[in-house]
């Protein structure tokens, strides 16, 4: 009888303020789908991250004719150098992964395949490409070790880490995350009040249902429950569609249009996104009734 009773006044608030309703359930799907597409972008940074750093390398380039830092003094590398070089860095393992050496010829090729379809590449020609070993590290965070043994010493014009390059470009997604998660705060912020105010105006107009209830000796949990009910239902419903957008994303944005067409580096996959929905659920349903029960508090004094 009290679960029938709790229900039917459930069914009749959410009829009575229909309009709020549907303004606090559209409220919720935004607010969430905002959340929600800032976890997606932070998996997807950290994805990257993970694809990115695992394929990191560390390039020495060596000296040519036309290198003029001071450790190129003496013109280009000498065979005896670059043997000594390679040397060096089989030494260093288990840190030095792989070396991979690449001649001039072989840069350019490279450079050729990767700017076909730019004016640079008719301006390249295989001199201005330096040779280079190229070292993939077990650990790449431990970039100054090779830096300390190779940079200045004579036939190495350079050494770069490429993981400071990934660093400036992944401190940007970084931006635009935090970007997204602030905007989603702000959302959710706004539909916290919009849960406050369809609260109190729910309380006023079933002030007298509320009255009689207090009289027969109803308990306050009693009475909030329809209330409580109300704001999750509707905040249920608004992650429902928050969580159908974020499936059509996956579907039809990420595997549809980026993965193909980005195949240079790696996508969420659906776990991410499945572990996401529950996420929003609970954040959802649980906001509105800590929302509901704090305003209800107030409000709902008979």
């Amino acid at each position: 009888m009290r679960a029938r009773l709790i229900l039917s006044e459930v069914a009749i608030g959410l009829r009575r303020n229909l309009t709020m309703t549907v303004a606090l359930v559209i409220t919720f799907a935004v607010s969430l789908s905002l959340f929600g597409m800032a976890l997606m972008v932070r998996a997807q940074v950290d994805t990257m991250k993970d694809y990115w750093y695992d394929k990191v390398q560390v390039s020495i380039f060596l000296c040519g004719k036309s290198s003029d830092s001071a450790s190129c003094a003496g013109g280009a590398v000498t065979q005896a150098q670059r043997d000594q070089i390679r040397t060096d860095l089989e030494s260093l393992r288990p840190l030095v992964e792989q070396v991979y050496y690449e001649t001039s010829a072989q840069a350019y090729q490279r450079f050729q395949e990767q700017f076909k379809d730019s004016p640079i590449a008719a301006n390249a020609s295989p001199d201005a490409l330096p040779e280079s070993f190229r070292v993939k590290l077990s650990d790449p965070t431990q970039y100054a070790v090779i830096a300390t043994a190779f940079a200045g010493r004579p036939g190495v014009d350079s050494v770069v880490d490429q993981r400071q390059l990934l660093d400036r470009f992944f401190s940007v997604l970084g931006g635009l995350q935090l970007g997204a998660l602030v905007i989603a705060i702000v959302m959710i912020f706004v539909t916290a009040l919009l849960i406050a105010n369809t609260m109190r105006v729910a309380a006023f107009s079933r002030r007298r249902e509320t009255s009689i209830m207090r009289l027969v000796g109803a308990s306050d949990f009693y009475i909030q429950m329809p209330f409580l009910l109300e704001a999750a239902i509707g905040a249920a419903i608004g992650a429902g569609i928050a969580g159908l957008a974020m499936v059509a994303f996956k579907r039809w944005v990420i595997d549809g249009f980026l993965a193909p067409t980005f195949q240079f580096t790696a996508f969420i996959g659906w776990e991410t996104v499945v572990g996401i929905l529950p996420v929003l659920l609970l954040t959802g349903v649980v906001l509105a009734m800590v929302t509901a029960l704090i305003t209800l508090r107030k409000y709902l004094r008979v």
